[in-house]
């Protein structure tokens, strides 16, 4: 208290009382004046302070209450639901059904079938032993054909009913081994599979054998899938047999499966596809491509063209099974694939197939036809590179000695083939474009000779001609004399020749800008480009200019003669319209629309309309005139080119060409103004070389075509 004091009186002149105030105040009593903070007392804010916070727990508290009550009672069944859906296997069906295919008119071409089925799905728990029991009940119930049965796996089985006489096979030493992993599990079985004798499997009879191959079909694939037993030629006893014992037969059911039918037989069947069997999954050959997108080994899937083409539209949603126990709970339903449409008009392609088949039988009895024996065509809008119709027919001697048709479409997309005179349309717009000739140029037809080659000459000599006569009656001579000026050269008759070998890229850059030598973009998984020539002599960019240097696919020459067609666009052709959702109304033909092709431009041919008119003019009095007369039927007002030329095959298949053949061709399309189709027709090695005979078999199938066309879209 004393210090206190002292420090009062050292520093009273820095603390000074007021006047009449004592220093009575003492450190040992409280001090009970309250504490301001402000103008408010501190003792109620903390009060107030308390009171909020206080509060605000309890509301904590109860949100967190209403949440675990809305989790735990509310909302049990949902996270139920989603905890077993993460914790517990699911597994999926077999494939569902595709979708159907239908043509531009609506009508079905491809739909499924509804076959009865005998399966196995293996429950847990199954030993081989029982597996082997199930397999002797089912063999006195159903007939299966076993011829399939190999020798692996009769021993396979043998291996699984004598299994302790089977070990026996293997020696101490050889057990040894084992254990001291210096040989496997497989080794061991490969050891006693080599020990089973043929005295022993000979114990097995028919009856055996059977289970044998129904054992093997219980346990192929992976352990948790449906196997099939059986689904050809399953009768309505050995259906009910099974249906009525599923309860004893563990694991054996019956269902009806499907399978692809075809409403018009045959007709394009090659170009829809194929799809894989039940019993065959995904081909070997395409196995990554689908493993890559999430498909099993299993999986029954399109192989082949349209089918695989459309696969993600045309594939079934497989139904999801979730493993509960010894159970398969139904988690989502299995749902048929989309419905495709396609742009042919299956009507024009049925008539189309049946007259190339006659057609094409029919030439090969013509004289002069020896190594003749096909034929292909295709007909297609030229506004919007839809396919109509397509074919490619074969006559071949069977085994008997017979002539039969077999079909070749395909080779509509894969064979090239020498094209002749019905390219210098664009061969003439070369010209035009580079200021070889222009409208009306007169050029003289006669034979030209290059030093130390062959005269080339047109069919006949034909004088002083314009660009309309060398198109109506195909000059040569006067796509020579073109190709010359583009290429720089001048000509002297038994002179060496020179051109500029750019004028190649000149004429190849006009051929693609129509489709000639690049891939069209057809909707088929396949498609040939040709062969395009390497030589640059002079004497080949002639040949070029009429269509004797590189070749095409007939859907190359659709694409050229569509463009030319439309006046100078080219689109790609296409075969898919319209793709749909199943049906779910059993009133409706189909679904809602998913997607619709639009017409796709490919790029356009840079040239002057004046000179897209003039070769279209060409191509005009070809019909009406001049050398493509009558091949479009009844039908004058029509444009199109002929074509022939000199083609080489390989007669003995020892890989050289050793033969010179005539190609014929034929290009068109219908009405000269605004087109409503174009067909293309090749014949290819129609003839030999001057025999004096040449099948009309091209003008033939060109004009019935039309015809029927035009008898099918004019009503």
């Amino acid at each position: 208290m004393s210090i206190i004091k002292h420090k009062y009186i050292n520093n009273k002149s820095k603390y000074k009382l007021p006047k009449n105030k004592t220093k009575t105040h003492s450190l040992s009593k409280p001090i009970n004046k309250k504490i301001k903070y402000g103008n408010k007392n501190l003792d109620d804010i903390i009060n107030k302070r308390y009171i909020f916070i206080s509060i605000f727990i309890i509301i904590f508290f109860l949100i967190i209450l209403a949440r675990l009550f809305k989790l735990q009672v509310l909302d049990h069944d949902i996270y139920e639901e989603k905890l077993a859906v993460a914790t517990e296997k699911t597994i999926e069906g077999n494939s569902s059904p595709r979708g159907r295919i239908y043509d531009r008119n609506y009508k079905l071409l491809v739909d499924n079938q509804a076959k009865k089925t005998i399966y196995y799905k293996k429950e847990p728990g199954v030993t081989a032993k029982e597996e082997v029991s199930l397999a002797y009940i089912i063999s006195d119930l159903i007939d299966v054909d076993y011829s399939k049965l190999s020798e692996y796996r009769l021993k396979n089985f043998y291996y699984v009913n004598n299994l302790e006489e089977c070990r026996k096979k293997i020696t101490n030493k050889e057990w040894g081994e084992y254990k001291k992993r210096k040989i496997n599990d497989v080794d061991i079985q490969k050891l006693i599979f080599e020990r089973i004798t043929e005295e022993e499997l000979s114990s097995y009879d028919d009856k055996d054998k059977e289970t044998a191959y129904i054992y093997y079909l219980m346990n192929r694939g992976y352990s948790y899938a449906e196997k099939i037993i059986k689904n050809k030629d399953v009768t309505e006893k050995e259906y009910a047999m099974i249906s009525e014992n599923i309860s004893s037969l563990h694991g054996f059911n019956t269902k009806l499966d499907w399978e692809r039918i075809y409403l018009y037989g045959d007709t394009f069947k090659s170009i829809l596809g194929s799809v894989s069997s039940d019993t065959q999954g995904i081909p070997e050959e395409l196995a990554s491509i689908y493993l890559d997108k999430g498909y099993s080994l299993d999986d029954r899937v399109g192989t082949s063209y349209l089918e695989l083409q459309y696969e993600d539209y045309l594939k079934g949603t497989k139904p999801i099974y979730r493993i509960v126990g010894n159970n398969y709970e139904l988690v989502s339903q299995g749902k048929r694939g989309n419905d495709i449409v396609l742009t042919i008009d299956i009507d024009l392609q049925k008539y189309l197939e049946d007259v190339l088949s006659w057609e094409v039988l029919s030439a090969k009895n013509e004289p002069n036809t020896r190594y003749y024996n096909r034929s292909f065509v295709v007909i297609s809008n030229p506004n919007t590179g839809e396919i109509l119709a397509m074919s490619g027919k074969q006559v071949r001697t069977n085994e008997n000695g017979n002539r039969e048709i077999v079909d070749y479409t395909p080779g509509v997309v894969t064979l090239p083939v020498t094209p002749g005179s019905i390219v210098k349309g664009a061969s003439m717009l070369v010209g035009y474009k580079y200021g070889a000739i222009d409208i009306g140029s007169v050029q003289k037809d006669e034979c030209i000779k290059i030093k130390n080659t062959p005269e080339k000459c047109s069919w006949r000599t034909m004088g002083d001609i314009n660009d309309l006569y060398a198109l109506r009656y195909s000059s040569n001579v006067y796509q020579y004399k073109i190709a010359i000026k583009v290429g720089n050269g001048t000509y002297r008759y038994n002179e060496p020749l020179k051109i500029n070998t750019d004028a190649f890229n000149k004429y190849r850059d006009m051929y693609a800008s129509f489709g000639l030598g690049v891939k069209t973009g057809i909707d088929l998984p396949v498609e040939s480009l040709g062969y395009s020539g390497t030589s640059k002599l002079p004497g080949h960019l002639l040949d070029f200019s009429i269509g004797q240097y590189d070749t095409y696919t007939p859907i190359q020459l659709s694409q050229y003669i569509n463009t030319l067609a439309n006046g100078g666009t080219k689109y790609k052709p296409y075969l898919l319209k319209e793709v749909y959702a199943p049906s779910v109304n059993e009133n409706d033909i189909l679904g809602d629309l998913i997607y619709a092709t639009e017409k796709e431009k490919m790029g356009t041919v840079d040239v002057d309309n004046k000179y897209m008119e003039r070769v279209r003019l060409g191509f005009n009095q070809v019909i009406t005139n001049g050398l493509g007369y009558g091949y479009m039927g009844y039908y004058n007002n029509s444009s199109g080119k002929t074509g022939t030329s000199q083609s080489f095959i390989d007669t003995d298949n020892d890989g050289k060409v050793d033969t010179e053949t005539i190609s014929s061709s034929f290009i068109g399309y219908s009405p000269s103004t605004n087109p409503k189709m174009s067909i293309v027709v090749v014949s290819p090695d129609i003839s030999l070389p001057d025999a004096g005979y040449q099948s009309m078999i091209t003008k033939r199938l060109s004009a019935s075509m039309v015809n029927k066309f035009f008898e099918i879209y004019n009503n």
